[in-house]
């Protein structure tokens, strides 16, 4: 059986038709792309302002959160923002409230724990300072697993690391749906 016979649809191209493929590909390719004045636009480029995204950030205001999560969230987003230094004067304010849980999953016949997820909701809104209005309001959410042991201290420290993963987590989406926004916005 020759090689032919085993792949009876083969399809072949002549070079000329290969050339006017790619050439139609080529012209074509400046249509295909998303950037420009209606399409996407890279997140961390300049925007028509000149202004780039991290320097949008570094306007951002974050208000207290109450808790020891909420304050890990507040610090992360500032350190993201400005790099821990002080920014220039705020346009935005981002106003946070969360909501924590516990979850306790697998449990034995005696009622014991082997492990817990925390989950953390954080409903968001970023104020504008110019005309006092809700310009961006949301929910972030965060869920992080831990296991639970014998030893009190260490129960202690894997919960405090699930919160510290899930706050880490929360603080990434806040920073990019806000970003995201800013960006359109100047």
């Amino acid at each position: 059986m020759s090689s032919d016979e085993a792949c009876p649809a083969r399809v072949t191209m002549s070079r000329r038709s290969l050339v006017r493929g790619f050439a139609a590909l080529l012209a074509a390719a400046p249509g295909l792309t998303a950037c420009g004045s209606d399409g996407l636009h890279p997140l961390y480029g300049a925007s028509a302002s000149g202004a780039g995204a991290q320097a949008r950030l570094a306007q951002l205001d974050v208000a207290p959160i109450p808790g020891r999560v909420g304050q890990r969230i507040r610090n992360e987003l500032i350190f993201q923002a400005t790099g821990g230094g002080a920014g220039p004067q705020a346009t935005h304010r981002l106003e946070v409230v969360l909501t924590e849980s516990v979850l306790t999953t697998l449990v034995k016949i005696d009622g014991d724990s082997l492990g817990q997820i925390y989950a953390i909701q954080a409903a968001f809104r970023l104020v504008s300072f110019k005309d006092k209005a809700v310009v961006l309001q949301g929910t972030s959410h965060a869920r992080a697993s831990f296991e639970r042991f014998a030893a009190i201290y260490s129960n202690v420290r894997a919960r405090e690391d699930a919160e510290n993963r899930a706050a880490r987590t929360v603080a990434d989406d806040l920073k990019t749906r806000i970003a995201t926004y800013l960006s359109r916005a100047a």
